[in-house]
């Protein structure tokens, strides 16, 4: 076990069943859709209060140090809200870092390094923008760490998309990466991205450790690195790359003068210098390692190969056949360490066999930086089916996509292979719990960036409900209209950003719909625009209070998956973590697993 003071079962399971008796009351705020505001007259339906005190109540930031269960009444005896400000301190106090359940990242890694010194890790802003390099960084120290814990080399990143992590940890910690994703054009995008970061990473390597070598790696493994790293690897001296090969990602590497200037040699130059390798190595004097590391940088027509020394006798045939297997064996060991990171396209569910898509599939660990919906569940299960899995390190997001078991089958998500997205434990299943779809999207707001003024995008929100408004008037219930047109699986999507004003989004949405906006003129359109534009603020407020709530449906969502590792028999050790800054990547928890 890590930790001594693990987390119970009975600890989480306490907690899960606070936050069912507290979301049983508030979630009717949560499961609220934005298009039917209007229409259904939201605001009136629940609040008490006016948009206006509700947002200078949000604008004044100061609602006590810490969170505590409020004394006042947030509902009035019409079950309307009445006070923001208990409100706020309630969902505070349902919140994740309010109910005592979770490991620090500070003491996780304090435990896992012990008082052993931390590496000094390259950082990844060269390489990608400011949200991924945070995450990528933090991490992937992380996994490195699990994965000499339990002493593995291999790790199976599900999810992967462009190999962001993938390519890092193969790279920073020289673990053997297989980076699995549904979507070939991610899988052939993050090749293509790995190609190039590997030129780059040299270089890189070169400017920041004269040794080329990863001290995080070193210090994990307790070891020095491979010399596939190293400076010695050369870069082309034209003094630019292919056309087209900018680095990898968003940033570059730095200015031209910033880049030492290193030599490789062209492909024809590869072949020839292949060819004669044999006969440079029979080359023996006392400087012949300086003699070798100056050819190394040499083109075939620049030298000229003699004769060995004529008292160098001729080698036996077992000495050649050793010789010859040794070369073979160092070669081979240098492709694999140079393809540490190996993308691979497959859809992945709970009963999918790693080793149909792994055939070198040994004691590995499974992680997931942002896996989507019901792969972030399908993780946890995988990981407790498969005995050559021995950890696991699972960041979820998009729950709005998860499939729930007991969600009202007018909304549900299909699940075809039989196992739910949510609920995962037992506890939970035992109680029929559900959240409901809209609850659900509701969990992804970014509580922390709205605080700081990353508001919502709420003008688009206005446009979308007023337009249902709209519809609801002129052509009665769009879902119906849907089914009668066969048209169900269509949605407004994104033609706000492409649209030029109220009139333009909905004749656009119209005709995406398959519907017909002859029969309203722009002022008519425009007037229920002007009808309902000084209601904005009621839109704007409500959602500020979802927003507020969003944390304890993720707490719940989390807790579960939390509660599920700690009910199988397998487990040593598991804990929720919060990895990221909330603010630079919302979806910043990680559910971790170790096994017995």
């Amino acid at each position: 076990m890590l930790f001594s003071n693990d987390i119970s079962l009975d600890l989480v399971r306490s907690k899960i069943k606070r936050l069912q008796e507290f979301l049983a009351i508030y979630l009717k705020i949560a499961n609220v859709h934005t298009i039917d505001f209007y229409t259904e007259d939201i605001w009136n339906e629940y609040v008490a209060l006016s948009p206006e005190a509700v947002l200078a109540r949000y604008r004044c930031q100061d609602v006590g140090s810490k969170a505590e269960i409020a004394s006042a009444s947030v509902w009035d005896d019409c079950q309307k809200l009445a006070d923001v400000t208990a409100y706020i301190r309630e969902t505070q106090a349902h919140s994740l870092p309010y109910l005592g359940v979770c490991t620090t990242l500070d003491e996780l890694l304090q435990e896992l390094w012990g008082n052993k010194q931390r590496g000094t890790f390259l950082k990844t802003s060269q390489f990608m923008n400011t949200k991924k390099s945070h995450e990528v960084q933090v991490m992937s120290e992380v996994v490195a760490c699990l994965a000499k814990h339990c002493n593995v080399q291999q790790v199976i990143d599900l999810g992967s998309g462009k190999g962001y992590l993938s390519s890092y940890l193969s790279m920073q910690y020289g673990l053997n990466v297989y980076g699995i994703d549904a979507s070939s054009i991610n899988t052939n995008g993050a090749n293509e991205r790995n190609r190039k970061l590997k030129r780059y990473w040299k270089v890189y390597q070169c400017q920041i450790n004269p040794l080329g070598q990863s001290a995080g790696a070193e210090n994990l493994r307790g070891k020095e690195m491979n010399t596939e790293g190293s400076c010695k690897e050369k870069v082309e001296c034209t003094g630019h790359g292919d056309e087209g090969d900018n680095p990898p990602e968003m940033e570059p590497l730095g200015s031209p003068t910033q880049i030492p200037r290193l030599c490789v040699f062209t492909e024809s130059e590869k072949g020839e210098f292949d060819g004669r390798s044999e006969m440079t190595g029979a080359i023996e004097n006392e400087h012949s390692e300086d003699a070798n590391a100056f050819l190394d940088l040499l083109p075939m027509s620049t030298m000229q190969i003699g004769s060995p020394p004529r008292q160098k006798k001729d080698l036996c045939e077992e000495e050649k056949e050793k010789r010859k297997n040794a070369n073979l064996a160092a070669k081979a060991k240098r492709v694999k360490q140079t393809n540490l990171y190996s993308p691979l396209t497959q859809h992945v569910t709970a009963t999918t066999d790693l080793s149909d898509i792994i055939t070198d599939i040994e004691d590995s660990m499974m992680v997931g930086l942002h896996t989507c919906g019901d792969l972030a569940s399908n993780t946890l299960r995988i990981f407790i089916a498969k005995p050559e899995l021995k950890a696991v390190c699972s960041v979820g997001c998009c729950y709005h996509l998860l499939s729930e078991e007991y969600e009202e089958p007018a909304d549900s998500n299909d699940c075809s292979q039989g196992s739910w997205g949510f609920p995962m434990s037992q506890y939970l299943r035992d109680s029929v719990w559900q959240c409901g779809r809209n609850a659900r999207m509701s969990a992804c707001l970014p509580l922390e960036r709205v605080t700081v003024g990353q508001g919502l995008p709420s003008e688009s929100l206005f446009y979308r409900a007023v337009l249902q408004v709209i519809f609801k008037e002129h052509y009665g219930n769009r879902k119906r209209h849907n089914v009668e047109q066969n048209t169900n699986s269509k949605h407004v999507g994104k033609i706000f950003s492409k649209s030029s004003g109220f009139v333009d989004y909905t004749r656009k949405s119209m005709q995406k719909l398959g519907m017909d906006d002859s029969k309203l003129s722009d002022s008519l359109i425009q007037g229920y625009y002007d009808i309902y534009r000084p209601r904005w603020k009621e839109l704007e407020a409500f959602n500020r209070l979802k927003v507020t709530l969003a944390p304890c449906i993720e707490g719940l969502i989390l807790l579960d998956r939390l509660c599920y590792l700690k009910e199988q028999e397998s487990i040593a050790w598991s804990a929720l973590v919060q990895l990221f800054d909330p603010i630079k990547s919302p979806r910043c928890y990680a559910v971790i697993g170790v096994k017995k």
